[in-house]
């Protein structure tokens, strides 16, 4: 009876709901933004004292309510997660490798309590066998360049993140702004702490996946909730209102005084047809391109622990899937829309591998989550009279203001169209002349003659690909294009050949009612998973094609982490075979 109430003493749940509380009335303007630096102290003593699992979990589940600190009126834009990441980090770094750092300290102190005696002998000391020539150094080159090799080999990824890590720092050569490039290089590694973190978890402790999955969904949920409010909002409230409201205020809460008057003066926030306008819904996001790609990322979580059996969880997770499609058709993105036909042209070449090499239950589940993207094209239905319908008490002439919009996706004489296309142009002249190093990490607004300050507002090259390599150049956009190719192969691979529990999961038994596998890690919640992370995947990288925002920092961290735990899963063959 009280088992959910037990559940919520927990103290990790106890200082989510602190920090839901103190973030929302903040955003909401009911309480000063002052709070937010209590509520900082408070989440890094909370992460610093419980297990690195629990605060891994609460990290992830608090992605949308991470807050902009406002240490000073000119300085309040630095985020929390920024500091809950590096704290996160920090503790599994000396969790994981304070034995050998200890070892290392005896042997630093070894070394220079003997340095005089060492300093004695040389070159001189050295039998002439072991003297340097050019045959030894050259076989230690050749050596050193086969081993080289074989890292590469065992470690692709890891070299590929190398890599492109290198060139990123190789580019600030070519930049115009060098400190701006310097704090993008900074940005990237510190959004990859806790996807880093993550991976070394379940890699140690696949049963974690739950705990994981429940973290995301979490954060979608909340995501969705906003979403939810601020259409309610738009009927409730006129522009003004609402616009000083959701930018004024809870962008001001969220993000510093900065991005809320940027916000202010130029967003995303409404679909335009002549004087008519329309909410795009975009939550408690930056803009209306972030949001339906957030929640994209949630659903093979949502997917996976409903696990695809037509029951009561699965009904209610079904139920949520439909809510979140309409949320994303409501944000008005008409790349999203678009980008789902590659999912779904994947779909059947992803079908047909596994009719010649894979058993009934890949394809049958595989087949089922293909199907499940067939409701988006059907809600439509639902979103027309939503976006149709008189908002900010303003009458709208006609209800067709959705129909309108799916038209324009490929009317390349549509302003926003047009502007794209121009930018692309311009993205594609400069990588010509600068293929090597790009025009620098973080200086792509001067690809287009704008002020480096501009990428803050969201100056792109609304092509996530050549975004890339217009900074730091097209063996960067290679190796970043081999970072997501792996990601997608091994979440393929962990679908095809996760047919056990792995060895660390609780023993697989058939349960009450037929049902089988109720183990923590079981293997169904696994490859539902992986192939849902695929589809899902593709419909945000096709949506890439038309936008950079997998930089957005929520973004990058929801799909980092989603990659995480699939790369955590994945094994070599003969540990993932029957």
């Amino acid at each position: 009876m009280f088992k959910h109430f037990d559940t919520l003493k927990k103290p990790v749940n106890v200082i989510f709901l602190v920090q839901i509380v103190v973030v929302f009335l903040v955003a909401f303007g009911v309480w000063p933004r002052t709070l937010i630096i209590p509520l900082t102290a408070l989440i890094a003593i909370f992460i610093l004292r419980a297990d690195l699992e629990t605060s891994a979990s609460f990290f992830i589940r608090s992605i949308p309510l991470f807050v902009a600190i406002p240490f000073t009126s000119y300085f309040d834009s630095f985020n929390i997660w920024r500091i809950a990441g590096g704290l996160i980090f920090l503790k599994w770094f000396y969790q994981s490798y304070k034995e050998r750092i200890r070892i290392a300290g005896k042997s630093a102190i070894h070394l220079l309590e003997n340095s005089r005696g060492d300093s004695m002998g040389g070159l001189k000391h050295r039998p002439p066998e072991t003297s340097p020539d050019s045959d030894s150094r050259g076989s230690r080159v050749g050596g050193m360049a086969d081993l080289l090799v074989i890292k590469i080999k065992k470690y692709p990824l890891a070299s590929l993140l190398t890599t492109f890590l290198l060139l990123s720092t190789l580019s600030l050569l070519a930049a115009e702004d060098i400190f701006t490039g310097i704090k993008r290089i900074i940005y990237l590694i510190n959004l990859s702490l806790v996807p880093l973190v993550v991976y070394d978890l379940i890699k140690k402790k696949p049963a974690l996946i739950k705990k994981f999955l429940d973290s995301i969904l979490i954060s979608g949920v909340i995501v969705a909730g906003v979403g939810i409010t601020q259409l309610v909002s738009a009927y409730l409230m006129p522009l003004g209102a609402f616009l000083d409201f959701w930018g004024g205020t809870v962008q001001l809460g969220f993000y510093g005084s900065q991005w809320s008057s940027i916000a202010l003066e130029g967003n995303t926030w409404f679909a335009y047809f002549g004087d008519q306008l329309s909410l795009r819904i975009f939550s408690t996001f930056t803009d209306s391109h972030s949001f339906p790609v957030y929640l994209l990322m949630t659903i093979p979580a949502l997917l996976a622990l409903a696990k695809l059996t037509w029951k009561r969880g699965f009904q209610v997770s079904g139920i949520v899937l439909l809510v979140l499609y309409l949320l994303i058709i409501l944000s008005g993105t008409r790349g999203i829309w678009l980008a789902v036909l590659g999912p779904l042209l994947a779909w059947p070449v992803l079908v047909n591998f596994l009719k010649r090499d894979g058993g009934s239950l890949e394809k049958s589940l595989l087949k089922k989550l293909g199907l499940l993207l067939l409701p988006f094209f059907l809600l439509f239905a639902a979103a027309f009279p939503i976006m149709g319908s008189d908002q900010f008490w303003v009458e709208k002439e006609n209800n067709q203001i959705l129909a309108k919009r799916i038209r324009s996706v490929l009317d390349l004489n549509e302003t926003s169209n047009s502007g794209r296309v121009e930018i692309w142009k311009k993205t594609v002249k400069s990588i010509i002349h600068r293929p090597l190093l790009g025009v620098g990490i973080g200086n792509f607004p001067t690809v287009l003659s704008q002020h480096t300050d501009l990428a803050k507002a969201g100056s792109s090259a609304h092509n996530l690909y050549l975004h890339i390599a217009a900074e730091i150049g097209l063996v960067g956009l290679l190796a970043a294009l081999g970072i997501l190719f792996i990601i997608l192969k091994r979440s393929w691979d962990v679908f095809r050949r996760a047919n056990q529990p792995h060895p660390h999961s609780k023993i697989p038994e058939r349960g009450v009612g037929g049902r089988e596998w109720v183990g923590v890690a079981d293997w169904l919640t696994i490859k539902t998973y992986a192939a849902a992370f695929v589809l899902y995947s593709l419909w945000v990288l096709f949506y890439s094609l038309t936008d950079a925002i997998m930089f957005d920092e929520r973004v990058f961290l929801v799909f980092a982490i989603n990659s995480a735990v699939i790369l955590g899963l994945y094994k070599t063959k003969s540990a993932l075979a029957d």
